[in-house]
């Protein structure tokens, strides 16, 4: 089964289960993906949150109900995941710009926003360099984390980076640098999602560095396995295609671990890369 047909049938059992509870976890069993990289692939793919493509397509088929059906509206709104009448206006009125009540009048305004199909249209119009690591032990990256939302991912972790730089953290992590280089991986580090999987609505963005010495009292550890690594030069650029342009193409999976986004030292070419965890 290849990747188009996998990411379809994702699509296929949300369809399925818009009145019952979609757990992201099956999802992504569903499509043999990664859980880690799922939610952020959807979003690539999409332009949207995974969490509010189910909302709309939700609130789509509430819409269809309230013009064909004599259910009450708490009904409907129970039966779409929503806890209260008064919540599910709120997120009907967003939508649609009507109240749920006004909906069944004759001739009432509402918006269909319809499934979404996924295809492939190979353009080709530019080549993406990268290479394959293999990194055999496991990687001790030290530092600390914070609290991301995935939609504002590109304009909130530049700002991380530039308040790491005035408080100081970043000259920190870069004192701890390059004591002991053992792999290409050597450079100031930022890992996307460094709990169990990467959170639809938000992820931990870790920004730390591969370290084994004392832990500073200040700062947490997290543990990645052995594991087979492409690298793309070019950070912004990376991640605007990986999903989109790289992964359906390149006969490689998605491992179940976080990317890694590596910030290395002066005259190093290039400044930057991106790492992506894969099995073939």
């Amino acid at each position: 089964m290849d990747w188009l047909e996998r990411m379809n049938r994702a699509l296929d059992y949300i369809e399925e289960n818009l009145d019952e509870e979609i757990e992201y976890k099956k999802l992504a069993q569903v499509a043999s993906c990664s859980e880690y990289h799922f939610s952020r692939m959807f979003s690539s793919l999409v332009g949207m949150t995974l969490s509010e493509y189910i909302r709309r397509r939700r609130l789509t088929r509430a819409a269809f109900e309230l013009q064909k059906s004599d259910l009450r509206i708490l009904d409907i709104a129970v039966k779409y995941g929503y806890e209260s009448a008064d919540s599910f206006s709120r997120a009907f009125q967003k939508i649609h710009g009507i109240k749920p009540s006004e909906a069944r009048n004759k001739g009432a305004s509402l918006k269909a926003f319809p499934r979404t199909t996924f295809q492939i249209s190979i353009k080709g119009e530019k080549e993406m360099d990268y290479r394959i690591e293999h990194i055999d032990y496991e990687l001790r990256i030290v530092g600390n984390g914070k609290s991301v939302k995935t939609a504002k991912a590109f304009k909130t972790i530049p700002k991380l980076w530039s308040a790491a730089k005035k408080d100081g953290f970043t000259q920190q992590l870069i004192d701890m640098s390059w004591e002991n280089p053992k792999c290409t991986l050597e450079g100031i580090l930022g890992v996307c999602g460094s709990e169990a999987a990467i959170k639809d609505e938000e992820f931990t963005y870790f920004m730390g560095v591969r370290y084994d010495g004392e832990v500073p009292a200040d700062m947490e550890t997290i543990t990645i396995s052995p594991s087979t690594w492409a690298v793309f030069p070019n950070i912004v650029e990376a991640w605007k295609r990986l999903y989109v342009e790289w992964v359906p193409t390149s006969g490689y999976e998605l491992a179940n671990l976080p990317c890694i986004e590596c910030y290395y030292g002066p005259k190093h070419k290039p400044r930057h890369e991106l790492w992506v965890p894969v099995i073939p």
